[in-house]
Formats: C-alpha cells, structure tokens, sequence
C-alpha cells in the first residue's frame, strides 16, 4: 500500500479511541492483535462460515513475529480466537485459560465452536518479512475439514490498539463515519486559528467535537471511567511485590518505592523534587502493572502508560484538581494533542521506537497539565512542543 494507513483513518478519530480500557504489556503487540482475532472470527460468523470451519492459520510478520512472544501475542491472539475483548477479558484468569488451551490442544472460536488447536503448526512467526502497510502484521485464514480455505483476512495493528483491515475502505477498517465536526483541527495551528476566532481553549473545542459521536453527558461519563481505571492502575501497583512474568525476574519497584516515599509526603508542595519522586513512583507503578499484563489505559499506547495517569494524579493530589470537571478537562486537552501526532506522525513503537511513544504521552500531560492550571492556547502548545523537543526525544 502506498498511503499510510493511520494517516487515513485518523481524520475522524474520538479522543476514546486513545483513551481505552485495555490489557499489558502492548498496545501494538497485545491489543491490537486480540482485537484482531475476535474481528476475525465474527467476521467468519457472519459470513456463516464458522460452522465449517475446523483449523485456523495464524500467521505473524516483522515486528510482530520478533518480539509478539515477549509481548504476549500469542496469548492474546487465543484469547481473541475465543471471543475475549481486552476491555473485558479477565487479566486474572488469562494465563490459566491460555494454558489450558495449549494443554487440550483445542480452542473454542467465540467459545461457541470447538476446534483442534496446534500451536506449532497454527502460529507461524515470519520473522524476515514484513507486510506491506506497516511492521506489525497479521493473517488469519480459517480452514475446513478438507484443509481447503475459507476465509484469509490480513489485519495491521497500528498502535495503541488500533486495528485496521488490508485495504482502507474494507469493511474491517477501523474508521469513523465521516462526520462533520465544529473544529476539525489537523495541526497546531489549525488550534491556534479556532480557537483565536471562537474564544475557546482546546478542551471546549474537543469537547463539542466529541459530541458528533455521542451525547455530551456520555463523553464525560467516559472519561472519569478513564480516570477511575488509571487510578485503580496506580493503586494495584504501589501495592505489589514480587517478580514480573518473563524470564528476567525483574522485580518490582512501585510498591517499596512507594513505602519510602510515605516519609516525604508532607514536603510534596513544597519541594519540587519530592514531587517529581511521587510522580515517577506512580508512572513506574502503572508500567508494571502494564509489564504484568494487568488492566491498564491506552495512553495513548500501553508502552507511554504511566505518563499520562502520573501526572494527572500530581494535579489532582497537588493542584487541588480533584473535581471532576478539571479531571475531564485535563483529558480532552491530552486527548487533542495525541490526535494531532497520530495524524501526521505515529504513536506506534514499530514506527517511532518506544521513545516515540512516551515522548508523545510527555507532550499530551504536558499540554494537559498547562490547560487546567490555567495556560492560554499558545501556552498550551508551547507547553506540548517543549516537552517533545527535550533532548531524548530529539535524538531519535
């Protein structure tokens, strides 16, 4: 394909598309790929071809077949097969059914229809081929008795668990319906220009954006259910101890760093770094909780996870922004910026490198962050620009 897909696709993107409930350890590497699983399988439910259906082939490229097995591919490629959404799918009982589906050598698609499940010949890594749209490909095909195809469908996990189908008008395409937007800002100064004309900041503007999809009331509802399941994040890692999955035997931090920090907490608005000791605190404990395959929030990949839940955890403990207006104007404001870069960059770790990724989530927090103490447009965009343009980011 000559046209990068994302591009495309992200002209009529909801900040919720950035913001979503999902699963550890990636974004691109997890979700993605369970999200493309489960559309399979419906797709063949709805052509009525699940019944005939006896074997699916799985096949993965680039990226994808490099690293998958450490991110959890594998895994939430079956858990996907079986019906499991990673807004849903219970993260405590995944590795048990993962195990059990390995163990019986069969698997059941959408947990309707049983069929033989063999690892080594239904998983193939292609380690030296990439397919053509971008680095982290997939195919499925779906078999019948007689080993003769059913169904292939090709799917592109994109980042942040967007999935998008072979071609970009297909119906597997992950798109909105085009609709037409009070502030349809492209670029940064698109924002300046609308907001200049409509005395608005980038939060209101998103804000009556959001409200082409759904009622302004949803849109709010929603985004404190992001909040709420980044603080649950944070809370779950400053309480456990122990070894991270894998075969480092990484430990974690979160939890006695959080212990040593309880001395310091009557210092937190008073020294600067004390402050910055608690935020990284929180940050390290949402990313293990991430690393642990535990429930976290897009944000807006699963690899830039603890920025964006850390900071606005500052603003609510420091910043006397716990209200629930504050919290949601802060996240439409991160949710705008993240948009801009998934427009004419990436937020993918397979395009940008996983430095991308949190140098993109940096920018969001910090343009969120300027916007709810109080910061103009141009502030808020200078405050974005400068927190990409630090010198780890510009390296790249």
């Amino acid at each position: 394909m000559s046209v990068r897909i994302d591009r495309i696709m992200t002209s009529e993107i909801s900040i919720l598309d950035l913001f979503t409930i999902g699963i550890g350890p990636s974004s691109s590497h997890t979700v993605g790929p369970m999200r493309a699983a489960k559309r399979f399988v419906e797709h063949l439910q709805h052509k009525e071809l699940l019944a005939d259906t006896t074997s699916i082939r799985m096949h993965l490229y680039a990226s994808l077949a490099l690293t998958g097995k450490g991110h959890g591919t594998d895994g939430a490629l079956l858990l996907g097969l079986e019906g499991e959404s990673p807004e849903e799918v219970n993260v405590d009982d995944a590795p048990a059914r993962i195990a059990s589906i390995r163990n019986s050598c069969s698997i059941r698609l959408l947990g309707k229809k049983s069929i033989a499940f063999d690892e080594s010949r239904d998983m193939v890594y292609h380690r030296k081929e990439s397919l053509p749209a971008h680095p982290n490909g997939l195919r499925f095909v779906a078999l019948d008795q007689n080993n003769n195809e059913l169904l292939a469908k090709i799917y592109y996990s994109i980042g942040g668990g967007f999935v998008v189908g072979e071609t970009i008008a297909n119906e597997d395409q992950l798109t909105k319906t085009v609709v037409e937007r009070p502030f349809p800002y492209r670029s940064g100064d698109d924002l300046l220009r609308m907001s200049s004309q409509s005395g608005l900041s980038i939060s209101e503007m998103t804000l009556r954006n959001e409200s082409c999809w759904r009622e302004e009331s949803d849109t709010r509802e929603r985004l404190l259910q992001v909040w709420a399941a980044m603080q649950s994040c944070i809370e779950r890692g400053c309480s456990r101890d122990g070894v991270l999955p894998g075969g480092l035997k990484v430990q974690r931090r979160a939890a006695g760093l959080h212990r040593q920090l309880q001395d310091s907490r009557k210092s937190l608005t008073t020294d600067p770094l004390v402050a910055l000791d608690w935020v990284s605190m929180w940050a390290i404990a949402v990313n293990e909780e991430n690393a642990a395959g535990s429930r976290v929030v897009t944000a807006p990949t699963n690899g830039a996870a603890g920025i964006i839940p850390s900071v606005l955890q500052y603003f609510v403990e420091l910043c006397e922004g716990n209200d629930p207006e504050r919290i949601i104007r802060f996240l439409l404001t991160a949710g705008a910026i993240g948009i801009l870069y998934k427009l004419n960059a990436s937020i993918s770790g397979a395009e940008v490198g996983c430095q991308g990724e949190v140098g993109v989530a940096c920018s969001m927090a910090a343009a969120a962050l300027c916007e709810s103490l109080g910061g103009n447009v141009p502030q808020v965009e200078n405050a974005a620009e400068i927190a990409m343009e630090q010198k780890p980011w510009s390296d790249l």
